[in-house]
């Protein structure tokens, strides 16, 4: 009862937006003034419809994993924001609030010390959702412990939050802060056992993570990353370029500064890698094209880099084929429990 009361009163909470619409009887003075009213009444409540979803997946996670995981919502300071409209404001360069779920296998309470699994999530405006429930549900079951950062731009916190993205940069350290927190704070993690694992845009940040901080991470999983911004905005439509050079973003386009966007992608860090690292793809991949992720590998190779890969021939499920919950995916996902057992040494791995 208790849940059910509580999505009746975030359902009650999100449509009281409505009461920002004109009592009647009022007017506006102009019809720009209305266009806009309407603009941010269209804002606030994707806003608040995002909020709402997030608040009853936090109860989901409770109601799917309760029966096998100590579950936490943690909350961490990472850098300011990027972008600063007025920086003598008040506050204005505090730094971002973190948000985090922690998970800690129940089987496992006992330990003295697990290894510790950073799981990013995907999207460029993306979430820790529960249906990533079944991979936490497996790790937990090897004797993982488990950080989930919502790193700045994540939906479900707000308008504030949501425009705090900064694809390819200080993302990658709102989850580095959520690593070295859980290290800190966490008493079963073993500082000397972290794994990072991602998929898509979360592939992308756990590629820079051991790029750019490679003594902090034991091994890394990237599945159908995104590698090259320059090369993914070639193929993708105006709309999704368009994120990329807002003025709350980058704020210019390749051609007026493509080093940063170089700076930004994995290709162009290659040189990098010292972790042990597993590369997933898909042909048929119809986010991340194929291509983005070989001229990775091919990066990789060429600096003479060792690492592990696998190039998926057309695989059912497209850019999510081994997320699902179909014999391959599981198979798939066996390949990567056993590549993190080698280097993080969970109690209950996989056979």
């Amino acid at each position: 009862m208790y849940n059910l009361f509580t999505v009746i009163v975030l359902f009650l909470i999100h449509f009281a937006t409505f009461a920002q619409l004109s009592l009647p009887g009022q007017t506006t003075s102009t019809s720009g003034d209305l266009s806009e009213r309407v603009r941010m009444l269209e804002e606030n409540t994707r806003f608040a419809d995002q909020s709402l979803t997030k608040s009853i997946d936090d109860l989901l996670w409770y109601q799917k994993l309760g029966d096998v995981a100590v579950i936490d919502k943690i909350r961490y300071t990472s850098k300011p924001p990027h972008v600063v409209r007025n920086p003598t404001g008040q506050g204005a360069n505090n730094p971002v609030i973190i948000p985090a779920y922690t998970f800690a296998p129940k089987k496992f309470a006992s330990a003295k010390k697990l290894p510790l699994v950073v799981f990013v999530h995907d999207g460029v405006h993306g979430d820790f959702s529960t249906l990533y429930v079944h991979i936490v549900r497996e790790l937990l079951d090897q004797g993982y412990l488990v950080i989930a950062p919502e790193y700045r731009g994540s939906i479900g916190y707000g308008g504030t939050f949501y425009n705090q993205i900064d694809y390819g940069d200080y993302e990658n350290d709102d989850v580095l802060a959520g690593k070295r927190w859980a290290a800190e704070n966490m008493p079963q993690v073993d500082p000397d056992r972290i794994g990072i694992i991602g998929w898509s845009h979360g592939g992308m940040i756990t590629l820079m993570n051991i790029f750019d901080h490679p003594d902090e991470y034991k091994v890394a999983y990237a599945g159908v990353p995104v590698t090259d911004i320059i090369a993914r905005l070639g193929y993708k439509p105006a709309n999704y370029r368009a994120i990329f050079s807002a003025a709350t973003h980058i704020g210019k386009d390749p051609s007026d500064n493509v080093a940063e966007y170089r700076r930004r992608s994995p290709v162009w860090n290659a040189q990098k890698l010292k972790t042990p690292l597993l590369i997933h793809t898909n042909t048929n991949d119809e986010d991340v094209n194929v291509l983005e992720v070989e001229s990775l590998i091919n990066a990789l190779k060429a600096h003479e880099k060792k690492f592990d890969y696998k190039i998926y021939q057309d695989a059912p499920g497209g850019h999510s084929f081994n997320r699902l919950d179909t014999k391959l995916a599981r198979e798939s996902r066996e390949e990567i429990y056993r590549f993190l057992a080698r280097h993080l040494t969970p109690p209950g791995p996989i056979k």
